[in-house]
């Protein structure tokens, strides 16, 4: 039977990087118009650290975003190894956080401040543990002596089921997992443990990264993996669990700092996310589970409730724009130049 369009609740996004200053002006239409809520990643320059900053961001988001006043954007504390526990507690209480977010140092983009070693941040995640704060987690062991192809099955082993025990009431979410590891970790402990699965995770392998020559703009971290961890992460979020849910992590940055010598990693996925992601659903034989994924999941695992408005997607094809913005801050939107076979009504 073909399916001309969905309609389903309006969804939301668990993992977004908006930035700051110009970019943030530029790119955060793109998430609002899509999207109820979306989890706000703290990895500024500075980090965002503390209630006031958080409060501070906010503003700026909202600001940003004005011609969506429904849009909520949910605050996160970026931890590093001397983070208050008053803070993040009082933060939260105050409703200004809504989850502390665990980079790994040297993981990730602007990661530099994060945490170099898990026991560093007990005190804070046992006060979590008591006022029922998430935890999101960048799962990744960054060391000389681990691939990086590697390092999500190693943080898993080294650092998550450790944590996991330490902490038996906290609730983590283990963000844009890649691997059929982390699939099978997130599925096996029920309740408290929760993952988001990106879009481009859902679509691309290493090869299309890798193959035929380096494509800078398929370059993000965690990293994409083999085909066969591609199709694991494709069965979760298909599965109809509820410890599957939408986080785009989109992360933009400039064009010429993705095709830098060093190249910038970040995937800008959000200008057309839903499509995508609702054509992996439709590929898998599964739109009638896409609603939950998007919609219902995430709202359940964080106590909050499903978003009020509807929204439709119709079976119309469009095709990605080349470039989002213009010089010095033109950014590449995922799978510029493809044709998509579903548009966000407006």
């Amino acid at each position: 039977m073909t399916v001309d369009s969905i309609t389903l609740i309006q969804p939301d996004d668990w993992h977004v990087h908006l930035r700051d200053g110009q970019m943030l002006k530029q790119v955060a239409a793109y998430t609002a118009r899509q999207f109820g809520r979306a989890i706000i990643m703290p990895n500024l320059t500075p980090p965002v650290i503390t209630a006031q900053m958080a409060s501070e961001y906010r503003l700026r988001i909202k600001q940003a975003t004005a011609d969506y006043p429904d849009f909520e954007p949910l605050m996160t504390a970026y931890l590093t190894d001397s983070t208050d526990p008053v803070e993040i507690t009082q933060g939260y209480k105050a409703g200004i956080f809504t989850a502390a977010k665990l980079y790994p140092a040297n993981a990730t983009t602007n990661s530099a401040a994060g945490v170099t070693d898990v026991r560093h941040i007990h005190g804070v995640l046992e006060a979590m543990q008591g006022i029922g704060m998430p935890l999101l987690v960048h799962g990744e062991v960054v060391s000389e002596d681990i691939d990086v192809f590697d390092r999500e099955a190693v943080f898993i082993e080294r650092i998550m089921d450790p944590l996991l025990k330490d902490f038996p009431e906290l609730k983590v979410v283990f963000e844009h997992i890649t691997t059929k590891d982390a699939a099978d970790f997130v599925a096996s402990h029920h309740g408290r443990l929760a993952a988001t699965i990106t879009v481009h995770h859902l679509q691309i392998n290493r090869n299309d990264m890798l193959v035929g020559g380096i494509k800078p703009h398929l370059y993000c971290l965690p990293v994409a993996k083999r085909e066969r961890h591609r199709q694991a992460l494709r069965l979760a979020a298909t599965s109809g669990s509820d410890r599957f849910f939408l986080g785009t992590d989109t992360a933009p940055h400039a064009v010429g700092d993705k095709e830098s010598a060093c190249g910038c990693a970040g995937i800008f996925s959000a200008p057309h996310a839903l499509e995508n992601y609702l054509q992996v659903f439709e590929e898998e034989q599964a739109l009638d589970r896409f609603e939950a994924f998007a919609s219902l999941n995430g709202p359940a695992f964080y106590g909050l409730p499903v978003n009020k408005k509807t929204i439709t997607l119709e079976k119309v094809i469009q095709t990605v724009p080349d470039s989002a913005g213009t010089e010095p801050l033109n950014v590449q939107p995922y799978r510029a130049g493809d044709i998509l076979s579903w548009r966000l009504q407006q």
